[in-house]
């Protein structure tokens, strides 16, 4: 028997690109079965994050036209990665393999091919993983080969130049499940179920249509989210920082007693003011620090839902 597979794509605002992206996917879905891959009941789910513009009426047409386009839609916008785990958690129960992939046409199709064949000898998961960032921006490219980098040294588990292109069974989705806190980030959670994985490399193209919905703030604060999310070496850093400001004050303290009793001393108002902007600017960071580690616990401890499903499109097709 052939494994069922969704394709999760979550869509925010992507009236420009769904046209043109929607019938690759469905293409790509038709190929795997008529190549008896894949079962017929394999289906193409998009997950609209409260898009606000006509998004939700595009998926909603597309779902009438084919019975293999289903499409679900949050209550509000939510963030990528909570869209992208609501779609996963909806199709765990429904299928035996789900593929998770951007709308935008840049992350190579062909790709869920080898997929489903790493898949089918015995990978649980299958990490898309690009081949080069030769499309990238010189910033965008070295900040992200920096930020990975960051990532490892701060005790994180992820695989370099891999985004949220990939490939679960059903049994991996069921360990995700239990995942239960509110600050997510799934290339840092996957990696922890474990089970067998492997790699699948791509070259990544430009993108379609449209324009892309993660500029320099939304991709800071996705790397600032996946380092406190996953690791609280910062702390150790903060503590260590503090060390080494207690001891370079002692020195300076034992300079400034040795110069009183030479008489080399000179009121200076300028190294005054210097220092004490120094360590001034330094508490305030540690303290910002650990300020996002205490939101972060605040929001956990409130255990608010991550994401609320809106409309289902097989829910109309019952009714």
């Amino acid at each position: 028997m052939q494994p069922k597979l969704y394709i999760v794509i979550p869509c925010y605002n992507e009236e420009a690109v769904l046209p043109t992206t929607a019938p690759l996917f469905l293409g790509k879905i038709n190929e795997l079965i008529e190549s008896g891959e894949i079962s017929d009941l394999s289906r193409v789910m998009f997950v609209n994050d409260g898009s606000k513009d006509k998004t939700w009426e595009i998926i909603s047409s597309l779902s009438e036209s084919d019975e293999h386009y289903i499409g679900l839609s949050l209550s509000k916008n939510r963030g990528h990665q909570n869209a992208l785990l609501c779609g996963l958690m909806e199709a765990k129960d429904m299928c035996d393999i789900t593929v998770s992939i951007d709308c935008d046409g840049q992350d190579d199709i062909n790709a869920i091919n080898e997929m489903v064949r790493e898949y089918k000898e015995g990978a649980d998961i299958v990490y898309g993983v690009r081949n080069s960032r030769k499309t990238d921006t010189f910033f965008k490219r070295n900040s992200a080969q920096l930020f990975y980098k960051l990532l490892s040294k701060m005790g994180a588990n992820t695989v370099y130049n891999h985004a949220d292109y990939r490939l679960m069974s059903s049994r991996t989705l069921n360990e995700l499940a239990k995942f239960k806190e509110v600050n997510i980030y799934l290339r840092g959670m996957v990696p922890m179920i474990g089970f067998k994985s492997t790699c699948v490399y791509y070259e990544r193209n430009e993108r379609i249509a449209g324009e892309s919905h993660y500029p320099l703030g939304k991709m800071l604060k996705l790397a600032f989210d996946g380092i406190t999310s996953l690791s609280i070496k910062p702390m150790h850093f903060i503590t260590g920082f503090g060390i080494f400001c207690m001891l370079l004050s002692l020195v300076g303290i034992a300079w400034s007693v040795i110069a009183f009793f030479l008489e080399a001393s000179v009121t200076g108002w300028a190294s005054l003011i210097s220092v004490i902007c120094f360590f001034g600017g330094a508490q305030i960071f540690s303290i910002g620090i650990i300020g996002e580690y205490i939101g972060k616990i605040y929001m956990e401890t409130k255990a608010r839902p991550r994401y609320i499903v809106g409309e289902r499109t097989w829910e109309k097709d019952n009714k």
